[in-house]
């Protein structure tokens, strides 16, 4: 008898890489208490002032460099060679998801690994020790001599197209969303739990605490990502296979 898979989409936000070391960003403790963004993520910011820019970018590079995913995205990576997870948007640009061996992963807002370049379509990585230092100078593109910039969706910057409808698709098709670490709150992204509820999908929370979604969740587990999500992929398997 063939076994019936449910399909699983996971959206992540800031909350699953906090175990890895890295701060969030709207916590008690988060990277947006400290700065205004309007003088960090914006294309304004970096066209006024690119060196302030880059170097706030190189400090959360020397915090991101060392850093491992940890048992939440780990938890993912089983779902999907478990042949349940189908696909995984996350908002986060650390790139953790992708060294966890999580394959078909939606790096919607970017990857703050890479920098690429505004004036052509020269991308490369820089999360290299000596290009970190604020001491280094400006990276330069090898092509056009233009400077680059990191490859992350700044505020007032719209998403990739092609990368919106891929996650739209699978968030229309899932039979179970998970929504680990997220405020829930920037959109477009906030918009596809409500998405998926409309289709017939169980949505499911994790979070430290409640959210702006709480109410509309089918179910919510409160806690640390990394100890919530491990036991209720676990569970989920062991049922699934019973």
């Amino acid at each position: 008898m063939t076994q019936i898979l449910p399909k699983i989409v996971a959206i992540t936000g800031a909350g699953i890489s906090k175990a890895s070391g890295i701060p969030t960003f709207r916590g008690k403790d988060g990277l947006w208490n400290k700065y205004r963004v309007e003088d960090l993520a914006t294309p304004e910011a970096f066209k006024r002032n690119p060196t302030l820019v880059w170097n706030w970018y190189k400090a959360r590079m020397r915090i991101l460099i060392d850093a491992k995913p940890n048992a939440a995205h780990y938890a993912l990576t089983r779902l999907e060679k478990e042949k349940m997870l189908t696909g995984l948007i996350t908002q986060n640009v650390d790139g953790l998801h992708k060294l966890a061996g999580t394959k078909n992963v939606i790096e919607v807002h970017g990857n703050i690994r890479y920098a690429r370049c505004e004036n052509c379509s020269y991308r490369a990585r820089w999360d290299r020790k000596e290009l970190i230092d604020e001491s280094a100078e400006l990276i330069k593109c090898p092509k056009c001599d233009k400077l680059l910039r990191p490859d992350v969706v700044w505020f007032g910057e719209a998403l990739k197209p092609d990368k919106w409808q891929k996650a739209v698709e699978l968030t229309e098709k899932c039979d179970m969303l998970l929504v680990i670490g997220t405020s829930a709150v920037v959109y477009p992204v906030a918009s596809l739990p409500l998405l998926a509820k409309e289709r017939g999908a169980e949505v499911i929370e994790f979070n430290i605490e409640s959210t702006s979604i709480s109410r509309m969740c089918d179910r919510s587990y409160f806690g640390p990502a990394e100890k919530t999500l491990p036991k209720f992929v676990e569970s989920l398997i062991s049922r699934v296979k019973r």
